[in-house]
């Protein structure tokens, strides 16, 4: 959690920027905390304390408006019965660490992944984005290899390319 959190205050300043350097401080003094980072921490709370993870980040989410949520999630935060909008952008991968970090195998942690996910972003890939990224930590946390997390995950997650032999009849 201290890594997901620490990089995304120092990456905040480099978001939206063209950095191309690896030359930069980590604390620039306009470094804050994102939407990740209180989503990030939603997600712990829901998992620590039982509560639903759509009721878990309105909370966190209206604490924090002016956090940088994207525009559909943002609409969601303030809907008075909110719904899945079908996304299947990265938010859901980038707030579901604590995920990896709570449960102690590897279909208790799909599971959950897809739970966390499926209350924004009910899109598939929305859904694999996240359990791609909570089993990565779950294994990096259990000793997995970096070369046996990468196989693992582009097995379960990767589409194989197209036949093109298919494509030229």
């Amino acid at each position: 959690m201290i890594g997901v959190i620490a990089g995304d205050v120092i990456g905040s300043v480099h978001e939206h920027a063209l950095t191309k350097s690896t030359d930069f401080p980590l604390f620039d003094p306009r470094c804050r905390f994102t939407d990740d980072t209180v989503l990030t921490v939603a997600t712990a709370y829901a998992i620590l304390s039982g509560t639903p993870y759509d009721a878990a980040y309105r909370d966190f989410g209206r604490q924090y408006p002016n956090a940088g949520y994207g525009g559909s999630f943002y609409e969601w935060l303030l809907t008075e019965e909110p719904r899945p909008y079908n996304s299947w952008g990265n938010g859901s991968a980038m707030r579901v660490a604590p995920v990896g970090l709570a449960f102690r195998n590897v279909d208790d942690v799909l599971n959950e992944a897809e739970r966390s996910a499926a209350v924004t972003h009910d899109h598939q890939e929305g859904i694999k984005g996240a359990q791609a990224t909570a089993l990565a930590v779950f294994m990096a946390r259990t000793g997995a290899s970096k070369d046996d997390i990468r196989e693992d995950l582009a097995q379960r997650f990767l589409q194989p390319p197209p036949d093109r032999r298919a494509d030229s009849t």
